[in-house]
């Protein structure tokens, strides 16, 4: 799980400046993808290409067999897809992390240059640091959310496209070197095929939660609108009325 470090560090800065969606899908993201990869899958699969038994002794047979079976095996195409889904959300922490540096120095001038006027006011965070999401920001989030959502439908299409949902305990191939057409025989498909449909089952959730959360994002962003129009209009009323007395 080592390796895994580095990106989780980064992903747990994000979790501050999300909203409450966003979170249960780091969470998803953490235990059940990360955490169940590490721990589990890589020793259920480990070098399936050793444990691989064909009909034939022929050299280099079985390194054709398994190439042509196995582009590339579950394990990377499961973490290309996790550091793939991730980027969009590391690209938004960047924002993010930008947004505040400018807004930080934005409050020193304001402390140094009391009085002043013209000066712009911090929009987007707090005096305690929180993010509020909206503007920029928001544009930023959502387009974050819409591409997590096309890179984990074209994983999944993929997996589903080279390998299918279940796994195939027979392989047969032929081509050189092999003698003639040969048939090879997996360890342990019926576990393989439990990780598999766990994962795509966990990807989906993943899937759910995203557009979940930009519909959230809409509707929350939808109901400020008619809020902030008529305080708009409140002022401008009271404006106008204290203009004719």
């Amino acid at each position: 799980m080592g390796e895994w470090g580095f990106l989780s560090n980064l992903l747990e800065k994000v979790q501050s400046h999300s909203t409450v969606i966003g979170k249960v899908w780091m969470t998803v993201l953490f235990v059940f993808r990360i955490m169940v990869l590490g721990a589990g899958a890589e020793k259920v699969w480990g070098d399936e290409q050793s444990k691989m038994v064909c009909n034939t002794k022929q050299p280099g047979c079985k390194n054709v067999c398994y190439d042509q079976a196995f582009p590339i095996s579950h394990i990377r195409l499961w973490v290309m897809q996790i550091i793939f889904v991730s980027t969009p959300t590391l690209i938004y922490l960047g924002h993010v992390i930008h947004i505040v540096h400018k807004e930080d120095k934005l409050r020193e001038r304001l402390q140094n240059e009391a009085g002043r006027q013209g000066l712009k006011m911090p929009k987007y965070t707090d005096d305690k640091g929180k993010v509020h999401i909206r503007g920029s920001l928001l544009g930023s989030y959502m387009t974050s959310l819409v591409f997590k959502i096309i890179l984990e439908v074209a994983f999944i299409v993929g997996q589903y496209y080279v390998y299918g949902f279940v796994f195939v305990p027979r392989i047969e191939c032929e081509g050189e070197p092999c003698p003639f057409k040969v048939e090879c025989f997996m360890s342990r498909p019926t576990e393989k095929t439990i990780f598999i449909i766990f994962m795509l089952a966990v990807s989906c959730v993943s899937l759910l939660l995203t557009v979940v959360e930009i519909f959230y994002l809409l509707c929350r962003n939808c109901k400020k609108r008619p809020n902030y129009s008529g305080a708009q209009q409140m002022i401008t009323m009271s404006g106008y009325s204290a203009g004719k007395m």
